[in-house]
């Protein structure tokens, strides 16, 4: 599979790291020629000199024959015209954008393009940490009427069945992690204490849902 990355930051050299390292061709854009000094010793992919959104330097990059691109610069602008470039003109299904405004990260997956919002994600990273009760999401949908919770599984629920922990139409139970491994939730997982527990929950019910989780399983 070939890819481009538009930028050449920590991010974008690091990305190309990974992607090669794991037996993919990768074409680096960047307007700087001295950024490439980020890549890796050994680098064997392309290096253009250009920005991301002119057709001209995606095309040296040979965007025609990638399977996905990646818009990281340092500017929110810059990555969405890349990413629509890429999807709307070479027809690339597989672009994701680096965003720094979380409220253009939002506008811009309602108009199809995954987004990644780096400040929004550093700050509630950041929260958990020195403040884990500060936020009571983890992940929230583009329409902001689903969120992912990371809870620890009551001691009262130990031995019952993952999806008892479920509540309908509410909340359900999508993945555990037990000792330090996460797997996907089944029918047959029963609860065990010391569980943390990933529950997707409409908007609105998180107070619910721990209410639930703390009360005595039946």
């Amino acid at each position: 599979m070939h890819v481009v990355i538009v930028g050449c930051g920590r991010v974008g050299s690091g990305l190309a790291r990974i992607i090669e390292d794991q037996g993919h061709t990768v074409a680096v854009v960047d307007k700087e020629p001295k950024a490439f000094r980020r890549l890796h010793e050994g680098f064997a992919g392309q290096q253009v000199v250009g920005v991301g959104f002119d057709r001209d330097t995606l095309d040296e990059a040979g965007i025609r024959d990638a399977a996905a691109l990646a818009a990281v610069t340092n500017g929110d602008n810059s990555n969405i015209l890349t990413a629509r470039v890429a999807r709307e003109t070479f027809g690339i299904d597989k672009v994701v954008a680096r965003i720094y405004d979380p409220r253009r990260a939002v506008i811009y997956e309602r108009l199809g393009i995954p987004t990644i919002a780096t400040v929004q994600w550093t700050i509630d990273r950041t929260l958990r940490k020195l403040l884990p009760d500060a936020s009571e999401t983890d992940w929230v949908d583009p329409s902001a009427r689903v969120v992912v919770i990371e809870r620890p599984v009551a001691a009262s629920w130990a031995g019952q069945p993952l999806t008892a922990i479920d509540i309908p139409g509410v909340s359900r139970a999508v993945a555990v992690s037990r000792m330090g491994a996460a797997q996907v939730a089944t029918p047959e997982l029963v609860t065990q204490d010391g569980d943390v527990v990933y529950l997707a929950v409409a908007v609105g019910h998180v107070e619910e849902v721990d209410k639930h989780l703390a009360g005595v399983a039946r």
